[in-house]
């Protein structure tokens, strides 16, 4: 594939990564001005942790990225576009988060910018640095390709300076805009700047007047009753959420931004005010978000969701990316039970793309989950065109039949009947699916379990079953397994309407689950001896 390939394909395909991209191509049909990279951005707010909702929104937004690199013929290193990683951390703590094991620190601070309350863990210079940090090493651990920038030190350094005198200026064209969106208790108080105290250091919800926009003078009332004229400049200030985001827009110049479907109405909004200092609101995407099992939004308080760690202990990394990757616009059930057929499904794809032509390639969500962290030809990348020799589905079979307590050796003693060269250092891919499908199978198989006892013509089925398998060789393929399986089913006597019938009477009373593997693949994984066992112990319960 050359890249005049690339290009051609990239620009008409209609994976949704490039649907994105060509809203960037026609924003800036001969470049952006002067050369300067294409900037991404994502936000975080550093009063809580990072979490799942950031790794989608990071994932996402990198899609988008190397879509649009490709659709210009540029390559990760070329430097034409930029992704920031910005941190909201002036903004002042409203609540203390539950998981806090400190907070008389945080209740001590309430109203203060982040950064200047102190590190309830004491790590950090401040409650913001520690969780920049784990934001930075959280985007690090998954390979992100990024900038990271602080809402602090941009207001603290006079970086923002500029945009805030713009502010000021534009603060009734400001006002003209928010004040009809707020109850008429709100429009009291409400100001586009929030003043910094000069004698609490609270950052303060009351009505600014501005003395000197150029110079950058307002006054207000401070909570004890004094009037304070002084300067919104140099981090003495902080804008209301709205205003700050079209303000970072307006001095970072960022082109694209995307969000969940709970800000729909700040991007009206921010894109108004943007519009009103002299800027341009950002491309963007609005996705929905995150459901539970019972479809229902997922709440942190209510803890109704599945956090990134538990995707992790149960499925792969590139699975969770897989799941991510279809429509954004639909939103998705979020649960343990979607995780087995992830991670089956993207090994699937990403077997299937060097062999893809190149327009079924760039719709594969493999290439771009491939491309995310760099590289220009995701179909020759390291692991492209690679397969699992076994499905996560068999893997997830054998640990259920060898039970809770099984051991990662067991699992990998029983590997070898199956692949040639069962060595967990020679297949690391599969060993973390070994170690996460011993733990999928205690949390969620194990304590579940139950095989039924087998009707009478399913047991005269069984008992057909093991006869042949009585002398099979140990050696027996899968497929000549699978055949013999599928020939007894057809059996007229065993009274099977189906062959679904027969296949889901195996998987209740030998695996006891109401689906399971292709069973000449399991019996070969599990052994023939060991099969029949299995066997004995159903016939047992009829």
């Amino acid at each position: 594939m050359t890249m005049e390939d690339l290009i051609a394909a990239a620009r008409v395909s209609k994976a949704w990564p490039f649907e994105e991209a060509r809203k960037l191509l026609k924003r800036y049909p001969d470049g952006k001005p002067g050369n300067v990279p294409v900037l991404f951005e994502t936000g975080y707010g550093p009063s809580g942790l990072p979490h799942i909702g950031t790794f989608q929104e990071v994932l996402r937004t990198t899609l988008v990225r190397r879509a649009y690199e490709a659709m210009i013929g540029a390559r990760p290193e070329d430097g034409k576009t930029r992704l920031v990683a910005f941190s909201d951390d002036m903004d002042g703590l409203r609540k203390v988060p539950d998981n806090i094991a400190n907070k008389a620190v945080l209740e001590a601070n309430l109203g203060k910018p982040l950064t200047r309350i102190p590190d309830p863990f004491g790590t950090h210079r401040s409650f913001a640095h520690h969780n920049n940090a784990r934001l930075v090493a959280f985007l690090d651990q998954f390979g992100f390709e990024y900038e990271f920038v602080s809402s602090s030190d941009q207001y603290n350094s006079g970086a923002f300076d500029d945009a805030l005198r713009q502010v000021l200026r534009q603060n009734q064209a400001i006002l003209d805009i928010m004040l009809p969106t707020l109850r008429e208790e709100r429009r009291k108080t409400y100001s586009p700047v929030l003043p910094v105290s000069p004698s609490s250091g609270v950052v303060l919800q009351v009505p600014v007047e501005v003395v000197d926009a150029e110079a950058g003078i307002v006054r207000f009332t401070d909570a004890d009753g004094t009037v304070v004229e002084q300067s919104a400049l140099g981090g003495m200030s902080k804008l209301q959420w709205k205003v700050d985001w079209a303000m970072r827009w307006y001095a970072l110049g960022v082109d694209y931004e995307m969000c969940g479907k709970d800000l729909t109405d700040s991007v009206t909004q921010s894109g108004r005010i943007v519009q009103a200092l002299g800027g341009r609101k950002p491309e963007g995407l609005i996705y929905e978000l995150f459901l539970d099992a019972n479809g229902e939004k997922i709440s942190k308080s209510k803890g109704n969701g599945l956090t990134i760690e538990q995707w992790l202990t149960y499925g792969s990394q590139e699975s969770l990316g897989f799941y991510i990757f279809p429509n954004p616009k639909s939103a998705k059930q979020l649960h343990a039970g979607v995780i087995p057929r992830a991670v089956d499904d993207y090994w699937q794809f990403r077997a299937a793309l060097p062999t893809q032509a190149l327009d079924k390639q760039l719709g594969n969500p493999a290439w771009h989950l491939l491309r995310a962290n760099g590289g220009f030809d995701a179909a020759e990348a390291p692991g492209a065109g690679e397969q699992l020799p076994v499905t996560y589905g068999l893997l997830l079979n054998l640990v259920g039949v060898l039970g809770a307590d099984a051991s990662r050796e067991q699992v990998w003693s029983y590997l070898g009947n199956y692949i040639p060269d069962a060595d967990p250092a020679r297949h690391p891919e599969l060993d973390v699916l070994v170690g996460t499908a011993l733990a999928y199978n205690r949390d969620f198989v194990a304590p579940t379990l139950s095989k039924r006892a087998p009707a009478a013509n399913e047991a005269a089925a069984l008992s057909a079953l093991d006869q042949w398998l009585a002398s099979a060789s140990p050696d027996t393929s899968a497929e000549d397994l699978q055949t013999q399986v599928y020939e007894i089913g057809k059996r007229e006597e065993f009274g099977f309407e189906n062959l679904r019938d027969w296949f889901k009477a195996l998987y209740q009373t030998l695996l006891g689950s109401d689906q399971g593997p292709r069973m000449g693949s399991f019996i070969a994984l599990y052994g023939i001896a060991n099969s029949r066992k299995l066997i004995a112990e159903a016939l047992a319960r009829a």
